[in-house]
């Protein structure tokens, strides 16, 4: 399972330099081996509005939940004190350790861009590193 980071939604939904390598992950893997925390949804739904795109929104919503599978994953209140731990113990601001704990509750693997999570113990794969992986594996993921 890859906990994809807020960043990388984002480089594909407002078309950013790397939206391609995003796309090619999106492409190679199916949508059970995804999640998104509840984290990056909110703040992708922010986002989006800002940039009025509405329409991009309930169309991501869709694309993941409703005709794919992305897994939602919520850290739950009595594990607020391992985002704190996370955000001591590796100098990560509280969305990081957000992303941190989910990606650990799910024993999961972290894509994203953002290079803050390099100072932790949590080893973060870009989409190209994925992609990478992918490709080289004999047997594709189910």
């Amino acid at each position: 399972m890859y906990l994809i980071d807020t960043n990388i939604w984002l480089e594909r939904l407002l078309d950013q330099d790397r939206s391609a390598e995003v796309q090619r992950l999106l492409a190679a893997l199916p949508s059970r081996h995804l999640a998104l925390s509840h984290f990056s949804l909110h703040s992708i739904s922010v986002i989006l509005g800002r940039y009025r795109r509405p329409d991009a929104l309930i169309q991501f919503i869709d694309d993941l939940f409703i005709t794919g599978d992305v897994h939602l994953v919520t850290v739950p209140p009595e594990s607020f004190g391992r985002i704190v731990n996370a955000m001591t113990s590796h100098h990560l601001d509280f969305d990081d350790a957000y992303q941190y704990v989910a990606t650990r509750l799910i024993s999961g693997e972290l894509v994203s861009f953002d290079a803050d999570f390099d100072r932790s113990d949590l080893r973060r794969l870009t989409p190209a590193t994925v992609f990478a992986r992918l490709t080289a594996s004999d047997t594709p993921p189910a």
